[in-house]
């Protein structure tokens, strides 16, 4: 997943390259931009926060969710 902190507004933008392209419109500050991904990838799925996590890249642009339990990723697109 590719993540883009500071955006007016949290959304999916489509590919970027082979991964999925994030805007997050909180700010790559204190974990904030981690943390709004999170709560946004989780309503987007119809889960809860705590069954998403970020494995991969906390400090990067490019990161690795983990998200246990069921739920349909279509629903991302």
């Amino acid at each position: 997943m590719h993540v883009q902190p500071g955006a007016r507004r949290s959304e999916v933008t489509g590919r970027h390259g082979d991964r999925l392209k994030i805007r997050i419109a909180a700010p790559a500050l204190d974990g904030r931009a981690n943390d709004a991904l999170v709560a946004f990838i989780a309503t987007a799925l119809g889960i809860s926060n705590a069954r998403v996590a970020v494995v991969k890249g906390e400090r990067s642009r490019e990161k690795l969710l983990a998200v246990s339990g069921d739920c349909d990723p279509s629903r991302l697109a």
